[in-house]
């Protein structure tokens, strides 16, 4: 039913409206300093629409230093307080001091709260991704954020929407994390998405890294790339995570010397087996020129639809298996 349910959310999205709002209010100015270790909450309006937003402000903030910030894109059929629950990703940051942003899309723009990934509109530095990076730098304007580290993560179309904000703003986001998501520019109609959640996208992932690398235009740089993806997952083909690798793998390549060389490939440099509850398998991924790991790929075996080392408090999530929220922290560096 989950994976009925899923794939149905994706197909009701072919009847929303894509068109932006004609004139909008600026986003809302803070009225008063957050307490630590609270939700800050509110509404982001844009050219492109309003979207409601969850920012979680750590236990440890006080405003004296710049601070790491995690972008959250929840799947369909959440939300930013179900997703938080779900990925324990607030625990964390108390514990570590970043702050964490959790953009939500809302039944007016999709019917069952997915991001529309798989529209041309939003595969471009525009529309719903203009939106998600207008409040990051809203974030940044109200709060004290280091820019040098923001990371975007997300799951199932979230996870989608974090390969193309990668794409689109690699100006705003210094590393993604695709939790069963699919590779930027996998599908550009609705009855395409379902398609290559099921078999995998019809374009090579080749090719779809040439077209990132070519939205990133002059703002292009290496993107630090994580894979996650379960191997008995029946909503998004485990296929995709290899696709997401590979077009992750041809952007990187172009993007640290603008020559398609191979110095950074889809070919793993290492690969090792452990087990968190579950059994799984971890691949790295190097540049040759340097010598640093720049993706890794974790298939953990036998997981459905889900984040990995979850908590049941959230919806798709898996309590057995690697930690996937501490694997990113630790990561990106936060």
């Amino acid at each position: 039913m989950k994976r009925v349910a899923l794939l149905t959310a994706v197909l009701l999205t072919a009847c929303q409206s894509s068109v932006p709002l004609e004139s909008a209010a600026q986003p809302p100015t803070l009225q008063a300093q957050a307490t630590a270790g609270q939700w800050v909450s509110g509404t982001y309006y844009s050219s492109y629409g309003a979207r409601f937003y969850r920012l979680w402000v750590p236990a440890g903030y006080t405003g004296s230093s710049a601070r790491p910030l995690m972008v959250m894109l929840h799947g369909c059929q959440q939300d930013g307080y179900d997703f938080a629950a779900g990925t324990k990703m607030n625990a964390l940051a108390d514990a570590r001091n970043f702050l964490v942003l959790y953009p939500e899309q809302g039944t007016a723009y999709n019917g069952a709260d997915c991001w529309n990934w798989f529209y041309i509109a939003n595969q471009i530095r525009g529309g719903e991704p203009a939106v998600i990076a207008g409040m990051v730098d809203w974030v940044k304007s109200n709060y004290k954020v280091n820019g040098g580290k923001v990371a975007v993560a997300g799951i199932s179309a979230g996870a989608s929407m974090a390969n193309i904000m990668g794409c689109t703003y690699p100006d705003v986001f210094g590393g993604v994390a695709s939790v069963a998501g699919l590779a930027y520019g996998a599908a550009t109609t609705s009855v395409g998405s379902v398609n290559a959640m099921l078999y995998g996208s019809s374009y090579s992932p080749d090719n779809l890294g040439q077209s990132c690398y070519d939205e990133m235009s002059t703002r292009k740089h290496v993107m630090p790339t994580l894979v996650f993806q379960g191997t008995a997952d029946s909503v998004v083909n485990p296929v995709n995570a290899t696709q997401v690798l590979g077009q992750w793998a041809q952007t990187n390549d172009l993007a640290s010397d603008g020559a398609d060389n191979n110095n950074i490939k889809a070919t793993a440099d290492a690969t090792t087996s452990a087990t968190a509850c579950r059994s799984y398998t971890r691949s790295d991924y190097k540049n040759s020129a340097t010598g640093s790991v720049v993706m890794q790929k974790y298939l953990i075996s036998g997981m459905g639809h889900a984040w990995s080392g979850g908590s049941s408090s959230g919806t798709y999530t898996d309590s057995c298996g690697p930690d996937t929220s501490t694997i990113i922290a630790n990561f990106f560096g936060f």
